[in-house]
């Protein structure tokens, strides 16, 4: 199975970010998205979530195209943003156990995926009383506990300590090497064989490719 993008063109409020880009990811495979902050790689992590629209162009997971059956195509998805998605209140275990009812996910991994991350010890303990980087890797301790085959990384080492970046590098190569696949925007090296490199600021349309990003542009209704 194989992720192909094809002549994608996305405008975000009135600046066309990208046009004309494309790429294939084969199974088992990475994409690092490169550049400098604005270059379009959060929103092109978003599309391939299907969070944002595309002008131009198409999305298939294999047979799956995004803009014909999103639906389906978003149930291969998992993709890790800026934000952690997390609530003050509820503990580790049990923001976990709420991820796991939304995706479908056993219960039964959440011990695991608390430990993938090193979080075990801190299972009973409330969100609002971890450190940065604790509620990076809670965020990110859905890698452990979803099965997805597609991992879409929005700077998943933000906030991390190195030991931490490790772990998660390494998760990201076993999921490569048990044939999923990795899109990530990161400036660490993730260790991946092979992974392809892209830059979205290569397919920017001339100067309007320094006009800053409207990052309200959905909030506003304009994405839409």
């Amino acid at each position: 199975m194989t992720l192909v993008a094809e002549n994608l063109t996305v405008t975000r409020g009135y600046r066309t970010v990208f046009t004309g880009l494309g790429f294939a990811v084969p199974e088992g495979g990475a994409l690092i998205l490169a550049g400098a902050n604005g270059a379009g790689k959060s929103t092109l992590l978003r599309i391939l979530a299907g969070l944002l629209p595309m002008e131009t162009g198409e999305v298939r997971f294999g047979d799956v195209s995004l803009r014909a059956d999103r639906g389906t195509f978003v149930d291969s998805v998992l993709h890790t943003g800026h934000l952690d998605a997390l609530k003050p209140a509820f503990t580790a275990w049990e923001t976990l156990a709420f991820q796991a009812d939304l995706y479908g996910a056993s219960r039964g991994r959440i011990e695991g995926a608390l430990e993938a991350l090193d979080l075990g010890f801190l299972s009973d303990q409330p969100v609002r009383v971890l450190s940065a980087g604790q509620k990076r890797r809670l965020g990110l301790a859905r890698l452990a506990l979803v099965e997805r085959p597609l991992w879409l990384l929005d700077e998943p080492t933000v906030s991390l300590d190195a030991r931490s970046a490790a772990r998660v590098a390494q998760m990201a190569r076993k999921h490569c090497a048990g044939g999923g696949m990795v899109v990530a925007a990161t400036h660490i090296d993730l260790g991946i064989e092979d992974a392809a490199r892209l830059d979205p600021a290569g397919f920017a349309p001339g100067e309007a490719a320094d006009m800053p990003v409207r990052d309200n542009a959905v909030l506003d209704g304009e994405a839409w």
